[in-house]
């Protein structure tokens, strides 16, 4: 692959298709207010699965911007009550922010053709797909690399002080994980516990979030041995608004 589709549709595989057309009982999962968050393990076909995480190796990986927030020290050693951890959000992966068109990353990413796919009307089509929901015909558009020990720690992506998107949103994510990548796992809440876990190490797989709701990215683990650039899940990211928010109380514990 020497450049993305222009269309998402274009990577899909047959299962993936029923989604776009709405025939997959995925379709419509997440507008349902108790469910937050849907996986879909392989919806691109593998050769193109590679050949796009191969892809974004050669024209992305190195003008990738880090993101590093450690755990601060101060929230253990300034705590003046057993028990009354308060732990902010903390992680450690490559990102490049699509949407900053002055970027480095921006120039490379227009140049392979992602940001054109990730805009595509096939892209927004399979998110709104899986809400269930009309969406907004803008949204917002990431890229993502986690490598050997990379992670995000627990969240809630809430944004209250966002008007449009303090009600919910949609986060779609697209992952390409490399042959040398042993696992990294989503856990999430249910019910106020962090109770559920699913794989996330996939190949051309899709997730879907309801946000906000607590969860967070385990360390990637390399399979030993791996290359570098074998050892490492991609991640292409859209943030999707809806075009009414939803009317149901949605403030429960999950």
């Amino acid at each position: 692959m020497k450049k993305f589709p222009s269309e998402f549709a274009d990577l899909l595989n047959r299962e993936g298709r029923r989604v776009l057309a709405g025939a997959s009982p995925l379709c419509g999962a997440l507008a349902d207010p108790r469910r937050r968050f849907i996986a879909a393990g392989a919806l691109i076909k593998p050769q193109k699965a590679r050949a796009a995480a191969a892809l974004l190796n050669r024209t992305l990986y190195d003008s990738l911007s880090r993101i590093d927030q450690p755990i601060p020290p101060e929230a253990m050693w300034e705590m003046t009550e057993n028990y009354s951890e308060m732990l902010p959000k903390t992680a450690r992966v490559k990102t490049a922010y699509l949407d900053r068109r002055r970027a480095r990353a921006y120039k490379a990413a227009e140049a392979a053709g992602l940001v054109a796919m990730l805009r595509s009307e096939s892209f927004g089509a399979i998110a709104a797909a899986l809400a269930g929901r009309e969406l907004r015909p803008r949204w917002g558009i990431q890229a993502l690399c986690y490598g050997p020990g990379d992670y995000a720690g627990p969240h809630n992506d809430h944004h209250p002080e966002e008007t449009a998107a303090s009600r919910g949103y949609l986060d779609m994510h697209v992952t390409l994980a490399g042959p040398g990548v042993a696992h990294q796992w989503l856990v999430y809440a249910r019910q106020g516990h962090f109770s559920e876990v699913v794989d996330v190490a996939t190949a051309g797989g899709l997730t879907a979030y309801r946000l906000p709701f607590w969860h967070y990215t385990t360390p990637l683990v390399a399979k030993r041995g791996a290359r570098d650039a074998d050892a490492r899940r991609w991640v292409l990211l859209g943030t999707f608004l809806y075009k009414q928010p939803f009317v149901a109380d949605d403030k429960s514990r999950g």
